[in-house]
């Protein structure tokens, strides 16, 4: 059984706080009390290695930090066109194997895919503008990243933390 808690935000939409559960395929419901859930929290999914897949509703703008960190079973998901923002770390050391972003997104952030060492194959949409540093770290697998010409990618988007030298 799949439980969410939600919070009301200053927009007058809902994001998801909480989630108890323990099945493979997660439903993110796409409104709570008549009103679009828009905002799914840091940490909400972290850790849940038994989930294998994710919906998500039209309605989700924003994903949140860690959203899905260490979800190693992870293996599909399809993201809205409604998406505008992912936080770092958002997919970091999920099972992820590949991934398509929204056109909608602009940007991936730094370390959104950090560790991802199943990862395989990112498409980008046409709205991609800039990919971060550190945004594929430690991707060992990563053999394609498809993106328009117009994407500013930093030459330091493959960079792991490990590779960072100490201060």
């Amino acid at each position: 059984m799949q439980q969410f808690e939600f919070r009301l935000l200053e927009n007058d939409t809902y994001g998801v706080m909480g989630y108890t559960g323990d099945e493979p395929e997660v439903t993110v419901p796409e409104t709570y009390a008549r009103k679009p859930v828009t905002l799914l929290f840091d940490d909400l999914f972290s850790g849940h290695t038994e989930i294998t897949s994710v919906t998500l509703p039209a309605t989700v703008t924003d994903l949140g930090e860690f959203l899905f960190e260490g979800c190693t079973g992870l293996r599909h998901i399809t993201l809205p066109e409604s998406l505008s923002s992912i936080w770092p770390y958002a997919f970091a050391r999920s099972g992820l194997e590949e991934i398509t972003l929204p056109d909608g997104l602009t940007s991936i952030a730094p370390f959104t895919f950090q560790s991802c060492h199943a990862l395989e194959k990112v498409v980008c949409g046409a709205g991609m503008e800039v990919i971060h540093a550190g945004a594929f770290g430690d991707c060992p697998r990563l053999k394609e990243v498809l993106h328009g010409p117009q994407v500013d990618m930093s030459p330091r988007a493959f960079e792991s933390l490990r590779d960072k030298p100490a201060p």
